[in-house]
């Protein structure tokens, strides 16, 4: 019987996590990717020995994972090792005051203690609510797909009794009522794009998710995972290619029938095509004949687009003792600056940076001695803000390495023996981003579930959905979630058998 072929477009977490289901539940799936190598925003650079995670490096939920090796038959540890982290983080202020984060309850109570006792009582009343948050928003339906308006009135009640309209910050303020302390709970809403001042208390769920599952690094660096996917992936019949950007998906009458590939002068035929790519650009260039998808473009270009990030790599011939795995260093201001970043479009003089330091938990990512880094600021998108990144990067590039010298890594500047930018106007060119948002839609109320791009199109047959952009949204957990959301809909609208069909495993090469 000749099997119906999938195509995925790119590589992230969502696009390897749909290609590996759709290719176990019997369909032949190919995979596209535009750069050299395999993982979207998931990539990796190397130099002189350095090797830097691009993007993301908190890996939370593991067990999404080990479903994808399960679908094959498969177990994860026979591919990468998780490692555990501990402290999940550690949050600094100017003022040399630190937090360690982390799911110790002992010792996250001291931390709250020493600044407010009574949050201590606070906090466990908030965890309980942030439990059923967990429970209504990511067990029950945070892999499942809202195709339709009724999918999002079912679950108004439940919505409307966790007080869903209340902001992440403003609903831990009940609880909480040291400052510091309501920031080390308010900020991981940022790890998804999100304003805390403004994102649906549902985002609570991310503190009960970390505690229950904890936060890990895979040996080898985030990218390792990646390649264990792609490894996954092409055992089981998949073809991966990169440098073989999609340039248009194909359509006749409202069904998709294929995609144009670089390096291609005719279609490749496909009965479904899952797009992994930016939601906007994909409606607006990959579908741009098609009427349909230029209407829906037009519409989400008037929507609210995460904020964006600068991101510096940098290489080091020493380690800074003050650092852990994963640290989240807080400026003067918090909801200011996040006004400016959200709100303003002002690029501040004043930071809140996170720093991965990946050394301290995996010494392979440099040479003997040595460490990579890479420090993240949250900045404006390109919509609010007219910042000129290719004059102003150097710039800003100083003033943050200066400010981390001053504050928490003395000897940094001395130390640098590789360093390498990434710009909102990066995430433009190189991921197809619009307005250089970093993480697509920002995951407000009126942008989520039923309002988020559907996994499924309404309107173009077998056109379909993964990644930050559609429902759930952001986050590893986030995107291979959407995978999952996404593929059941594809496998009750081809009638695939409920139990995935046998596979004949085979080794193929990542195609350039």
């Amino acid at each position: 019987m000749v099997k119906r072929k999938a195509i995925v477009i790119g590589s992230g977490f969502g696009g390897l996590a749909a290609a590996i289901r759709l290719q176990a539940a019997g369909f032949q799936t190919e995979l596209f990717e535009q750069r050299d190598k395999p993982g979207g925003r998931a990539y990796m650079y190397e130099d002189q020995g350095y090797r830097f995670d691009a993007g993301p490096t908190v890996v939370t939920v593991p067990q999404c994972l080990e479903e994808l090796f399960e679908l094959a038959g498969r177990k994860m540890e026979d591919y990468i090792e998780l490692i555990p982290i501990h402290p999940f983080y550690r949050l600094f202020w100017e003022d040399g005051d630190t937090f360690d984060y982390d799911n110790n309850e002992e010792a996250l109570h001291a931390e709250m203690r020493k600044r407010n006792p009574d949050d201590v009582a606070g906090y466990q009343e908030f965890l309980r609510y942030a439990e059923d948050v967990y429970q209504e928003g990511y067990v029950k339906l945070g892999q499942v797909p809202f195709l339709r308006f009724w999918d999002m009135v079912k679950v108004s009640p439940q919505l409307l009794r966790l007080n869903a309209h209340r902001p992440v910050y403003s609903t831990i303020s009940r609880y909480i009522k040291d400052e510091r302390t309501r920031q080390a709970l308010s900020f991981n809403s940022l790890l998804i794009g999100g304003n805390p001042f403004e994102i649906s208390s549902i985002y609570t769920l991310i503190h009960p998710l970390e505690k229950k599952f904890g936060v890990h690094f895979p040996k080898g660096g985030t990218h390792a995972l990646v390649m264990a996917l792609v490894k996954l992936f092409e055992e089981i019949g998949g073809r991966m290619h990169v440098n073989r950007g999609v340039t248009s998906i194909v359509t006749k009458d409202n069904r998709v029938t294929g995609v144009q590939v670089v390096g291609d002068s005719t279609p490749i035929p496909a009965d479904l095509v899952v797009s992994n790519a930016d939601v906007f650009h994909t409606y607006d260039k990959l579908l741009a004949s098609n009427t349909s998808a230029q209407k829906k473009a037009d519409r989400m270009s008037r929507q609210d687009f995460s904020m964006s990030l600068f991101v510096i790599y940098f290489g080091c011939n020493k380690r800074f003792e003050k650092l852990t795995h994963h640290n989240i260093m807080f400026g003067r201001r918090y909801k200011g600056l996040l006004d400016d970043i959200f709100k303003t479009g002002k690029l501040a003089d004043d930071f809140s940076l996170y720093v991965h330091a990946p050394g301290e938990t995996d010494d392979s990512l440099a040479p003997p001695g040595h460490a990579s880094y890479y420090v993240l600021a949250p900045v404006p998108n390109m919509k609010i803000s007219s910042v000129d990144w290719k004059d102003e990067a150097p710039i800003f590039a100083d003033k943050i390495l200066n400010y981390l010298e001053k504050h928490y890594m003395p000897g940094l500047r001395e130390s640098i023996q590789v360093q390498r930018l990434f710009t909102p106007k990066d995430f433009e060119t190189e991921l197809n981003a619009l307005h250089g948002a970093a993480f697509s839609l920002t995951p407000t109320l009126r942008q989520s579930a039923y309002f988020r791009v559907h996994n499924r199109d309404s309107a173009i047959e077998g056109m379909y959905f993964v990644g930050a952009g559609t429902h759930p949204g952001a986050g590893i957990p986030g995107v291979i979630g959407s995978a999952k959301a996404t593929c059941s809909v594809i496998e009750e609208d081809f009638a695939v058998p409920a139990v995935a069909r046998p596979f004949s495993p085979t080794m193929q090469g990542v195609e350039a």
